[in-house]
């Protein structure tokens, strides 16, 4: 039977310690949006927008503006969160900078009027009603069910993790400076009206947050007026501001991001180190000892000479390469996302059901956008001749108490199976249903040990 994977780490969690997960009270409203997969949920959240052209033309690219003028949209959006709903949220225990911020934007900078320790309902309406302050809530997919459901779909379909912050600002007034941020961005607009400016991007496609001043940014090249139920989407790296109109109602909005250190800078970072290291472990060019003294000299052309021959050979070597070692992305992924949505008993549904899967069992996989197959260096070795394992790792067990909250030492989930089973697993993962007498492994054994490890982590399921 193979062995669960390794924690990431201790798990332990600073102070203060995440409060129970919240219970907030909604209307229950109809969803306009499609959950059937999570490419519908995209869609349908960017409807009249085809996926097709939203890639083609926006993504990466440039602002997109939907305004929809349907009351069932309005309704959904305006339930999604509520400024009366700070009250039950902070009466269970907020935060000041882990949970929420308070601030305003004065004379082009960012004012943080946060007070110490817990959050309380009236001092945070008072700062609202009295200093024309925004309240920034961090995350509340941990605490609004509908988010949740919105954003585990979300990331299921850009394969990367989505957060969200809302913003509810008081008529006249504006919460934060022109800025630009290292993530796609996509605004659903709540309650009330916000007027919003986008700017050329200094840095396109930004990995890194800056605060501008507006005299140095230009005139905006896009302006637009949100109302409830629109949607807006920018590119990271576009410079932004946006406030409440005066003597209009509060304004609130989500922005929901993703994408970030998602490049294919970071993949290079994430799979060259493996690929050197296994090059390095059969070419003796790359063993043999750097040349006395170099870490004391100016680099030299003969130097990136030399450097430059060993990356082309690195990449000769990409091209046959079956598997490529991701030593974090993936696993980083996956272990730090949503767990699946569920309205019910989250025991009975992540529990093993139906029979145990026989040699004679047709099986599929279940659950597998909540997963990632990946090849590693096996964890119980420390020597230098560690061999390769397959690692599947998944989130049906993540806590969504601490989604996007910056846990350092989340704990990852999953399975490990020696190298010789991939592609066993590669059939299970590609196929829509397949027998387990099918499977390429060279006895019974192995293949019925195989279904019944993932099967019983709650990832196969007999048809």
């Amino acid at each position: 039977m193979p062995k669960k994977a390794k924690r990431a780490g201790s798990g332990k969690e600073e102070e203060p310690v995440p409060c129970k997960q919240v219970k907030v009270e909604t209307a229950d409203v109809p969803s306009p949006l499609n959950f059937d997969s999570p490419s519908d949920l995209f869609e349908s959240l960017i409807s009249p927008i085809k996926i097709e052209t939203f890639f083609k033309e926006f993504w990466e690219q440039k602002p997109l503006l939907i305004q929809r003028n349907d009351p069932a949209v309005t309704t959904y959006y305006q339930s999604l969160f509520r400024l009366t709903d700070l009250k039950s949220l902070c009466s269970q225990g907020m935060y000041y900078g882990r949970d929420l911020n308070v601030c305003r934007c004065v004379n082009g900078k960012k004012k943080v009027l946060n007070k110490d320790g817990k959050a309380h309902f009236l001092q945070l309406r008072k700062d609202f009603d009295q200093k024309r302050a925004t309240i920034q809530f961090h995350q509340p997919q941990r605490f609004k069910d509908e988010l949740w459901r919105i954003q585990e779909k979300l990331e299921c379909y850009f394969g990367s993790l989505v957060g969200s912050n809302v913003y509810i600002t008081p008529s006249g007034s504006q919460g934060l400076p022109p800025h630009y941020d290292d993530v796609e961005v996509f605004i659903l607009q709540l309650e009330g009206e916000k007027h919003w400016r986008l700017y050329r991007p200094t840095v396109p496609l930004a990995r890194e947050y800056s605060v501008e001043a507006e005299d140095k940014i230009g005139k905006p090249t896009h302006e637009f007026t949100l109302k409830p139920g629109d949607l807006l989407y920018f590119p990271r790296g576009t410079i932004h501001q946006a406030d409440t109109p005066p003597g209009l109602a509060h304004s609130t909005h989500v922005t929901i991001s993703t994408y970030q250190n998602s490049s294919w800078g970071d993949f290079l970072l994430d799979t060259i180190p493996g690929l050197v290291f296994d090059t390095a472990k059969e070419d003796i060019e790359l063993r043999a000892g750097l040349p006395r003294q170099l870490l004391l000299q100016v680099e030299s052309k003969t130097l990136r000479t030399r450097l430059g021959g060993f990356l082309r050979m690195i990449a000769d070597r990409l091209e046959g390469t079956q598997e490529l070692l991701s030593s974090d992305m993936k696993k980083d992924f996956v272990t730090n996302r949503l767990p699946p949505y569920h309205d019910g008993d989250r025991a009975e549904l992540f529990t093993p059901g139906g029979s145990l899967p026989r040699l004679d069992s047709t099986v599929r996989l279940q659950f597998k956008e909540h997963m990632v197959l990946t090849v590693g260096p096996d964890q119980d070795q420390s020597d230098e001749a560690q061999e390769k394992m397959v690692y599947i790792y998944h989130s049906l067990r993540n806590s969504r108490d601490t989604h996007m909250m910056g846990n350092e030492d989340p704990e990852s989930h999953g399975l490990r199976f020696p190298l010789s089973h991939m592609d066993a697993l590669k059939q299970i993962w590609n196929s829509s249903a397949i027998s387990v007498k099918d499977l390429k492994l060279p006895t019974d054994e192995e293949k019925e040990s195989l279904v019944l490890s993932l099967w019983t982590e709650c990832l196969l399921q007999v048809v």
